[in-house]
């Protein structure tokens, strides 16, 4: 199937028919779990929300029979044309550290009226920016770079702040390549305009890698591609406990249908290869997962059926 046969709704489309669900009472965006902690051995965790995007359902799996998508999609109680994505990011502490593992869509999109939250739910949680000593980037797709681009933030920010990402990434937003992409009108354009500012804004502050880097005691970052040239997962271990931050490696349904196709990634054959090694991996040494799409706070562990995987979501501590 092309990659380029698809015609999405807007994204404005998108959010309104969501909105109109809820026009009986939808309660308060902080009236809702919205942080959530948790510890890896002696690394203290928190996932944070940064709400969620309101995006084309065809984008789950672009890459298949519209039919076998919209009979998943009924299976898993879920509209057919709209989804809601989990928007999530992490604040991670060791070794003195401070670390924020991607930093939301910021406000480069008004028609994504429920997103771009963590500044707030940031400040809610009692996390000052100017604590932040490393902001790690999965890569830098506008929902994991747009809140740092927000009215004052930079500002905010320590003047020794270090951004981590992999060179191959920085690389690829000098000229990003959108010829393989399903994306909703106006997004490679505003893809293109975040990444260009971002790299103009904060270039100073990069620490580039080439495959691995350990930011912090037991926090060590590599680089998978797939989803953009230079994508990359967080893996944290300490006292014999595991966790990975897999950014965009793994979605809803790529548990079950790992070869369906994200509509974002730039790489779609090398991106469903890189999920399907992460999820073995995952499976075996039976480590926690968090994702940046997953349905909030995304804590679980990975089960392996076959060929095919199984999500299972991680008991709510409070």
């Amino acid at each position: 199937m092309s990659l380029g046969n698809i015609s999405h709704p807007s994204v404005k489309h998108c959010a309104d028919k969501v909105h109109a669900r809820y026009t009986h009472g939808r309660p308060d965006s902080e009236l809702v779990p919205s942080r959530y902690a948790l510890r890896v051995g002696e690394i203290d965790v928190m996932v944070v929300s940064d709400g969620v995007l309101s995006l084309p359902g065809a984008m789950l799996g672009h890459n298949v029979d519209p039919t076998v998508r919209a009979a998943w999609l009924e299976e898993m109680f879920l509209p057919p044309d709209v989804l809601e994505w989990a928007l999530n990011a992490v604040v991670v502490r060791s070794g003195g550290r401070t670390i924020l593992i991607d930093a939301g869509i910021g406000m480069e999109f008004p028609d994504l009226p429920r997103a771009g939250k963590l500044a707030q739910r940031l400040e809610t949680g009692g996390i000052d920016p100017a604590s932040v000593t490393d902001v790690v980037l999965t890569h830098m797709h506008m929902d994991h770079i747009g809140g740092l681009l927000v009215d004052g933030m930079k500002d905010r920010l320590r003047p020794d702040l270090r951004i981590h990402v992999a060179t191959a990434e920085a690389e690829f937003w000098e000229s990003p390549d959108f010829s393989r992409v399903s994306m909703p009108p106006g997004f490679p354009d505003a893809l293109r305009r975040t990444g260009k500012r971002f790299l103009q804004e904060y270039h100073s502050r990069l620490r580039k890698f080439e495959d691995e880097y350990e930011v912090a005691p037991g926090v060590v970052v590599q680089r998978t591609g797939g989803h953009t040239p230079g994508h990359s997962v967080v893996r944290l271990a300490s006292g014999g406990n595991r966790l990975t931050f897999a950014g965009d490696a793994v979605f809803q349904v790529g548990f079950e249908h790992p070869d369906w196709y994200n509509g974002f990634e730039h790489d779609p054959e090398e991106a469903a290869r890189v999920r399907v090694r992460l999820l073995r991996e995952l499976a075996a040494n039976r480590e926690s997962l968090v994702a940046t799409h997953l349905s909030f706070p995304s804590v679980c562990h990975v089960a392996s059926d076959g060929d095919v995987f199984r999500c299972v979501p991680g008991p709510w501590e409070y």
